[in-house]
């Protein structure tokens, strides 16, 4: 038998901060106890039907069943600038600025190989999605943590970033409206980011999957909008979260065109592309009817507003959320974020995301997900009052 070592680049790897929760589900579970779970943020409503009509009519084309291009169907990248310029008022050209993913994660997560060595510097908000940090550190670099905090609206303030790190990175990863604290970012915000990115020739990263997530009116800008963005880098979205498509796997990078072709380059020597029939659902989500983001949203705001409201009753510190389906809430008093996911699950049979586990500037907080029908989430708060904190 031969003996198996991991490479460096897993042993690396922080350790895996939800195992204890995993642990206590299935204490809690063996104790026949209904479990909430409030910390995935992947839709329960389905697909919408004219997607899955798309697909099924595609998939059964046999000219959909060879190797697709590595960097997506000319007709879904044509499709993703038509969008573009609706939504945003954003001009692309889809042959040279647009890329398709299999899922926005995985272009987040290969990025990095195309800009980093070994040893390289790239800054990543904490708290903030893991990928950006591990993406990161496969590719041999090293991350700078940019802490988001309450008193600044969750953005990162540029200020606090040493000039000698500043001239070093070679990236920056910025979200949103963010995952996991739900805030949101202005046009001011931005054109910061790219006066900085411009003075210290930093690309910029930008993760957009949950634009179209918003309520109140309220409509979220792309980074691409600010003067100059385009210039400085690219920003990922996704179909996932916008139409309840998270295992379809289908997303987009768009922007600078060499940060696009590097990302393509890299992707021709890793992947084959997405499905040609998945391609084609894309197309019908992005150029049809979008009557179902609205009811979607609708559905969200509900539930929104049924747990912030019930939340803020028991005494709990939560601000409403404009954008995104989290909600990130300071834990009590005589708890750190591990301690009051632990008291949720263990005596409430909840499940929720403790801060930490997005970065060490999450500690404070816990986030919950909004996907889980009203009724559950009523049960939820109920539960949270009943076992006190």
């Amino acid at each position: 038998m031969i003996t198996i070592e991991k490479s460096d680049r897993l042993n690396s790897l922080p350790p895996y901060l939800f195992k204890e929760i995993d642990r206590q589900k299935e204490e809690v579970r063996k104790r026949g106890v209904d479990i909430i779970d409030l910390g995935v943020g992947d839709p329960d409503m389905p697909t919408p039907p004219h997607i899955i009509e798309a697909l099924n009519k595609a998939a059964i084309d046999p000219a959909n069943h060879r190797y697709p291009s590595y960097s997506g169907m000319g007709d879904f990248n044509e499709a993703v600038a038509r969008w573009y310029k609706r939504r945003f008022n954003v001009d692309l050209d889809y042959e040279n600025e647009v890329v398709t993913l299999i899922g926005s994660k995985e272009g987040i997560a290969h990025i990095p190989l195309a800009f980093i060595n070994t040893g390289d510097l790239a800054l990543v908000t904490s708290p903030g999605y893991p990928v950006y940090h591990t993406g990161v550190q496969f590719a041999g670099g090293q991350a700078y943590f940019m802490d988001l905090l309450k008193e600044n609206d969750f953005l990162p303030d540029f200020n606090t970033v040493p000039e000698e790190i500043a001239d070093k990175a070679r990236m920056m990863f910025i979200n949103y409206p963010n995952n996991p604290t739900s805030a949101v970012a202005t046009r001011a915000f931005f054109q910061e980011v790219v006066a900085f990115a411009e003075s210290h020739n930093i690309i910029v990263c930008h993760d957009a999957a949950y634009t179209e997530l918003a309520f109140d009116g309220y409509r979220p800008i792309s980074f691409l909008e600010a003067e100059g963005a385009k210039a400085t880098g690219v920003e990922f979205h996704s179909l996932s979260k916008t139409y309840n498509m998270t295992g379809w796997r289908i997303g987009f990078a768009v922007g600078r065109a060499e940060v696009i072709q590097a990302l393509g380059q890299i992707k021709s020597n890793i992947d084959s592309g997405a499905f040609q029939a998945v391609q084609i659902a894309g197309i019908a989500a992005l150029e049809e009817d979008q009557a179902c983001v609205e009811n979607i949203n609708r559905v969200y705001t509900e539930r929104r507003d049924i747990l912030v409201d019930g939340l803020v009753e028991l005494g709990l510190s939560v601000e409403k959320p404009r954008a995104t389906f989290y909600v990130w809430i300071e834990v009590p008093k005589g708890y750190n974020s591990a301690e009051f996911t632990s008291h949720l699950l263990s005596n409430g049979g909840i499940v929720v995301t403790p801060g930490n586990g997005f970065g060490a500037a999450g500690e404070g907080y816990v986030r919950m997900a909004l996907t889980v029908d009203k009724e559950r989430l009523k049960e939820a708060v109920e539960r949270i009052g009943s076992i006190g904190f």
